[in-house]
């Protein structure tokens, strides 16, 4: 059996190991795959694995051999489901292993946001502080989180363990959710969208994208939030409109945006990256070694469900 991951190096860059593959059949481990070179290396492949290398229609069409097809992701877009299904492909996906993860990222933004850790430590080694008059120094607004209102758009796995650290900080947690106001917990009080807007201090996005979500945060819903409010972002980046966004960061009516996802990845000429206020990281909050560790160790266990005929976590 022939085995073909397409781009491994960003789940397992080399501190980690695909070799249960290897036990099972014929494994080539590719770093990166361009779209012209995916059917030339998956056409003799029964298994194949990708991240975020597309395999549509016009590639499936083009491997007949090909059975399985694991995505190294939560999110499945990246095939398409239907046209597997009719040829027979079995998809699956590896769902919740990076929740952890991305919810220490909301708040590693947020109080990079509120506490500028960061910054006073490249202040103190530039010797501002050894050269303060007083015992202390600052030169930015310090916020405590305490008693402020934190919105969340989205109460999936991870949007649920957002809110209970926000909880755990002492935050009045409310949430534009689909889940009835009986299943939540008491320290979620649900809200419409223009409630939870016009509430927040921090307002942070955990839906999936959808053609309802896309551009969700834009030049009208900014509009009801407060000039004081904290976006986050680490979802998927077409949930905020770019332009919109940073239009309201240059004339101050949005305090910061913080984002772990833009709409196109890697950024080019995106808005946002030349705004003062806009703290963005490159697409990293799934990416700690102990959720990359999940990742690999469910993928493969998919795989070997797979070939004892008992597939999970399909798709």
């Amino acid at each position: 059996m022939k085995i073909v991951i397409l781009d491994g190096y960003s789940a397992n860059p080399g501190d980690l190991s695909w070799k249960p593959l290897e036990q099972i059949g014929a494994l080539t481990v590719y770093d990166r795959t361009k779209p012209e070179e995916t059917i030339e290396r998956a056409k003799d492949a029964e298994i194949v694995l990708t991240n975020k290398v597309l395999i549509k229609r016009p590639e499936i069409e083009q491997l007949p051999k090909l059975k399985y097809i694991g995505v190294l992701a939560t999110g499945y877009n990246v095939v398409d489901v239907e046209s597997a299904r009719e040829h027979g492909i079995i998809v699956t996906n590896v769902p919740a292993y990076s929740t952890e993860s991305v919810a220490q990222m909301v708040f590693s933004h947020l109080l990079t946001v509120t506490n500028h850790t960061e910054h006073y430590a490249i202040q103190n080694r530039a010797g501002k502080w050894t050269a303060s008059p007083d015992f202390c120094y600052w030169d930015t607004t310090l916020t405590e989180l305490a008693g402020k209102t934190f919105g969340i758009v989205g109460l999936g796995n991870i949007g649920q363990r957002v809110a209970a650290i926000a909880n755990a900080f002492g935050m009045n947690v409310i949430a534009y959710t689909s889940k009835s106001a009986d299943n939540l917990p008491p320290y979620i009080n649900k809200r419409t969208l223009n409630e939870l807007l016009a509430e927040c201090d921090v307002l942070s996005l955990h839906c999936p994208l959808t053609p309802e979500t896309k551009h969700l945060i834009n030049r009208q819903t900014l509009g009801l939030m407060k000039p004081s409010a904290i976006l986050i972002n680490t979802g998927r980046g077409p949930l905020i409109n770019d332009d919109d966004v940073a239009e309201a960061l240059n004339s101050h009516r949005l305090r910061a945006f913080c984002a772990d996802v833009l709409t196109e990845e890697p950024p080019k000429n995106n808005p946002l990256l030349k705004c003062e206020n806009a703290y963005i990281t490159p697409h990293i909050a799934w990416a700690s070694n102990e959720a990359r560790i999940r990742l690999i160790d469910v993928a493969i266990n998919n795989v070997l469900a797979f070939i004892e005929g008992k597939p999970k976590n399909v798709v």
